[in-house]
């Protein structure tokens, strides 16, 4: 038996939730394996091209953030200059963020 971390009642190891009040068992979850330091990393060097979104399991932005980059050669480089800015905001939100947020965004398993 193990206590629940948001009322102190007893509860099983294998519970996914306290019985008594809801809360998450947090030694039973499961979670990915997503480093916050490689996608920021990803999105300095190609973000781009979308390797973070890629990376991150967002597939549709990053399929969108590759189109932009190569249709950005055909409309003067701007989608390209756009999203390459936005991929460096975004490399330092993910250096900054808590490892706590990045992983309740990031690493659960859906």
């Amino acid at each position: 038996m193990i206590y629940c971390s948001g009322c102190g009642n007893e509860m099983h190891e294998t519970a996914v939730a306290c019985p008594s009040c809801g809360a998450v068992n947090k030694s039973n979850v499961v979670k990915g394996n997503k480093s916050k330091i490689v996608a920021g990393v990803l999105a300095l060097f190609f973000g781009g091209l979308g390797v973070h979104k890629f990376y991150l399991g967002q597939t549709g932005l990053g399929i969108l953030y590759l189109c932009l980059y190569l249709f950005g050669f055909i409309l003067a480089f701007i989608p390209t200059l756009i999203i390459g800015v936005i991929a460096f905001v975004e490399a330092i939100v993910y250096f900054c963020t808590s490892d706590e947020n990045f992983d309740n965004k990031y690493n659960r398993i859906r």
